[in-house]
């Protein structure tokens, strides 16, 4: 399904617990309806759009600022690059410019983003599913040690509320919603209840009967 019964393209957002399966349920999502799937690709994509280095958008990934985004004035330059004269680059024109690689990235075609806020930037933008992915630690430790991330349950655990409180900082911070919270999406799943492809399909059943 590559576009809306209207015609339209359309986006499918992922949030997620760290170790419920996000990405590939994402992925699966998105091979289901024939549509572009965007993760960590989103992070090349807008470096490459905005001239910026990659690792500068990989150490700013799901992370609140560090420091006030009004000390770092940044400009778009001629060639299509961000300069900040002497200056470091502000984590607020990170996120800028990444948000504006994903108004792009839906313009050309429908697509899953996962994380990143994308359900926020993308609410007004074009016809949208918002998800997020949750599952009991008992689940997301195994993933998480399955895959190779840790080695130990201390350890996976450890992690996983690390992770899991970054990114609901940077959700919090960036939007005026919740992370995880079930009124902030469209659809709040355990994904350990139906396993991962049978999670993918149901939302892609889902969206089907959404957006036509």
């Amino acid at each position: 399904m590559e576009k809306t019964r209207e015609g339209k393209n359309y986006v499918i957002t992922v949030g997620r617990q760290f170790g419920s399966g996000g990405r590939i349920i994402g992925k699966q999502i998105a091979q289901l309806l024939g549509i572009g799937y965007y993760d960590k690709e989103l992070l090349m994509e807008a470096a490459n759009a905005s001239g910026m280095s990659a690792d500068l958008f990989e150490a700013a990934d799901e992370r609140t600022p560090k420091f006030f985004p009004s000390l770092w004035p940044v400009n778009l330059n001629f060639a299509g690059g961000y300069t900040a004269g002497s200056t470091p680059l502000s984590d607020d024109s990170i996120y800028k410019a990444q948000c504006q690689v994903m108004r792009d990235l839906v313009d050309r075609s429908s697509c899953v983003i996962v994380g990143r806020t994308a359900d926020y930037v993308l609410r007004d933008h074009c016809p949208m599913v918002s998800v997020f992915l949750h599952a009991p630690i008992d689940q997301r430790v195994q993933r998480i040690i399955e895959r190779g991330d840790c080695d130990n349950r201390a350890a996976a655990e450890k992690k996983a509320d690390k992770i899991n409180r970054l990114r609901a900082e940077y959700y919090n911070f960036y939007t005026d919603k919740l992370w995880g919270h079930a009124e902030s999406y469209d659809l709040s799943i355990d994904s350990s209840l139906l396993g991962v492809e049978g999670t993918a399909q149901f939302i892609a059943d889902f969206v089907k009967k959404r957006l036509g």
